[in-house]
């Protein structure tokens, strides 16, 4: 069973299109990378009958030194063997080096999918890709204010945004990639859902971050329960109770039909 087929069912068994995301921070977790690995332990017990996909970001647990990567394969080691962990890296460099990331990534660590950047071009992104049973999602458009510095401007008659997804179409023989794009920005999600009708998308910026999930969410699903995999980090993570009753198919209900992709019911109310 490769990524998406692993999502899909996760997905499908939990009704959810819930991603936690598991990202420690010391000034909120008092106590060092012991006390963070345990209170993501304790954040995957409490919702795996919720999420259908966990997401590590690595740069939080690199903050901890070479032991942050110890503590992080005891999280990634936790986790049910039916739900897909995806590592957020966000990796770009020279096709050489990203064989180094991806061999980390897929084969040292085991994750099941990862995140990198387009900036290097298809031979960059294609090293990862070929990893055909993996999942790779290419940065496309994100969810801070500074993104238009860049991400807007202009490739021919197109935002590079748009341009982006494009390449990591081109590269997606193995059928196996999709893109990031924040979910703080629906109108661009619907963009990027009209110009690609089949690529997945994973949405962060939901909680914190001010996203409005149920229109990213609305524009971004197409019926398919990989098309839209939503990350909540802090919100959940920081929460006085990580496992509220409401998170029971808060972050959607696959849905029996694509113009009803998610039961809203309090969706919004949870990320508040």
């Amino acid at each position: 069973m490769n990524y998406l087929e692993k999502l899909r069912k996760a997905s499908r068994d939990r009704e959810s299109l819930l991603c936690v995301g598991l990202d420690p921070e010391p000034k909120r977790i008092a106590g060092g990378l012991g006390a963070a690995v345990e209170v993501c332990l304790r954040l995957v017990d409490a919702t795996t009958d919720v999420a259908c996909c966990y997401k590590p970001y690595a740069a939080f647990w690199e903050q901890y030194g070479p032991r942050g990567w110890e503590g992080l394969a005891r999280v990634r080691e936790s986790v049910p063997p039916e739900i897909p962990v995806l590592l957020d890296g966000k990796r770009a460099d020279v096709p050489n080096t990203m064989a180094a990331y991806a061999a980390a990534a897929f084969e040292a660590m085991s994750f099941d999918a990862a995140t990198i950047h387009a900036y290097h071009g298809d031979d960059s992104i294609l090293v990862y890709a070929n990893y055909a049973d993996r999942g790779v999602y290419v940065v496309c458009h994100t969810s801070n204010p500074g993104r238009a510095s860049l991400q807007h401007q202009l490739t021919g008659r197109q935002p590079l945004y748009l341009t982006v997804a494009g390449l990591a179409q081109r590269c997606n023989a193995n059928g196996n990639i999709g893109v990031v794009i924040g979910a703080t920005t629906p109108e661009a999600v619907a963009k990027v859902r009209a110009a690609f009708p089949r690529l997945p998308f994973l949405m962060p910026g939901i909680g914190r971050q001010g996203g409005d999930v149920d229109a990213a969410v609305g524009a971004a699903y197409n019926g398919d329960p990989a098309s839209c995999l939503v990350g909540v980090a802090g919100a959940i993570m920081y929460s006085d109770d990580p496992r509220p009753q409401q998170l029971h198919g808060a972050t959607g209900s696959v849905g029996s039909r694509a113009q009803q992709p998610i039961a809203r019911g309090n969706l919004s109310d949870l990320f508040r």
